[in-house]
């Protein structure tokens, strides 16, 4: 039994420690980051070095001269300049070394503007290096962090805005990983820091801002400082409210998706090219930051509903809809359905900001219609529209 306790008393004083969140960097061309990573690696903390950069220079050339790769002195051509380069020990100054506290790992990556050429090469000429820099020059705001995650990943992994500001208070608890991009060894993390440590594990030249306590009437201004284009993931409808008061009054684009069964339901609310926009589009009627402040959970998923139109929820989804608190705790969510929001909103967001034109109001990405042959037959049609009228006298729609 001691040895159990000695145990437990062990396990919890680790789980009390917390990894930095940001990565560390190191140019060992500096003889003063020598030592602090002399110092670092001495302290145990590094238990895993990647060191991938000759591969990574190797496809740096590439890209530089993609006229000779398919050429029989390619090979050879590569080697001398891979010679050229310093070989082996001569790398070790070049680059940086960037260490990953969450991880204890260390990698050793290509400085900044080479990285980003070579990890956004397989864009091109799908993005062309005019959308590309716009794009990435772009600074974002993500409020919400189940759906948002999914849309921050889909974006960094496309060479997105490089400046994101981050939003959520909440921690990642087991239900979430059914729809968020994150496993076991993150639970109880909140959902800020998990979502920038993957960021950072895909691009650490990022630069990411982290807001803790969510976004409320006090910090929400701090939030929208400097921003391009916000992505609303909120549940909380009155914080929702305040994001597009503030969007208006400093004239920026809003999106949002909601998932819905499988399928994806993009809101765009274009406030910089027209500050007379309606609030969801006046999907909601009259509303304000009290009245919906003041919603309980049932509330907020009928509210939610009205927004995203009855006639527009599957019918599995008014079934679930319809046992909140009978036999469900909460309103269902799909993985599927967060990812497609993301691939969906990443590119909404990506002709936005290359001030490209988009739908007016809404985007319906169903996947049902795709996958179910008779999905527009006229029973079909019927069964959706009788389903609907029903759901909304028994949800008080």
């Amino acid at each position: 039994m001691n040895d159990l306790n000695d145990l437990h008393k062990i396990l919890q004083e680790k789980a009390g420690v917390q990894a930095l969140n940001r990565p560390i960097f190191f140019s060992l061309e500096q003889p003063e980051n020598v030592a602090a990573l002399n110092a670092l690696v001495a302290t145990g903390s590094v238990m895993h070095v990647v060191d991938d950069y000759k591969e990574q220079l190797s496809e740096l050339y590439a890209i530089n001269n993609p006229s000779t790769v398919y050429t029989p002195t390619f090979k050879t051509e590569l080697a001398a300049h891979l010679l050229s380069e310093g070989e082996d020990s001569g790398w070790i100054k070049k680059g940086k070394w960037v260490f990953l506290p969450w991880r204890s790992t260390l990698c050793h990556v290509l400085d900044e503007q080479d990285f980003f050429k070579v990890r956004t090469a397989r864009n091109r000429l799908l993005i062309t290096s005019e959308e590309q820099e716009r794009y990435a020059e772009a600074t974002i705001g993500i409020a919400g962090l189940s759906v948002g995650s999914n849309i921050a990943l889909a974006l960094t992994q496309q060479g997105g805005p490089r400046h994101i500001k981050l939003a959520d208070m909440d921690r990642l608890a087991l239900t979430n990983t059914n729809r968020v991009l994150a496993g076991i060894e993150n639970l109880g993390t909140l959902k800020v820091e998990m979502v920038a440590r993957k960021l950072y594990e895909i691009d650490p030249y990022l630069n990411i801002e982290l807001f803790t306590e969510g976004l409320d009437q006090d910090n929400i201004a701090e939030f929208f400082k400097g921003l391009d284009l916000v992505v609303d993931e909120l549940d909380n409808l009155a914080i929702k409210y305040l994001i597009r008061v503030n969007a208006q009054q400093n004239k920026i684009p809003v999106v949002m998706g909601a998932d819905n069964g499988d399928n994806a339901v993009i809101d765009i609310e274009r406030y910089d090219l027209d500050q007379e926009t309606k609030f969801f589009h006046g999907r909601l009627g009259e509303v304000t930051y009290d009245g919906l402040a003041s919603l309980d959970k049932f509330g907020i998923g009928k509210t939610i509903t009205k927004h995203i139109g009855p006639e527009n929820i599957t019918p599995r989804m008014q079934l679930s809809l319809l046992e909140m608190g009978k036999t469900i705790v909460s309103w269902p969510q799909l993985g599927g359905a967060a990812l497609l929001n993301g691939v969906g909103l990443a590119l909404c967001i990506r002709k936005i900001l290359n001030k490209q034109e988009v739908p007016a109001e809404r985007v319906l990405l169903t996947l049902d219609k795709e996958f179910d042959p008779a999905y527009d037959s006229p029973d079909a049609v019927k069964m959706r529209k009788d389903a609907s009228e029903t759901f909304k006298k028994l949800f008080g729609l």
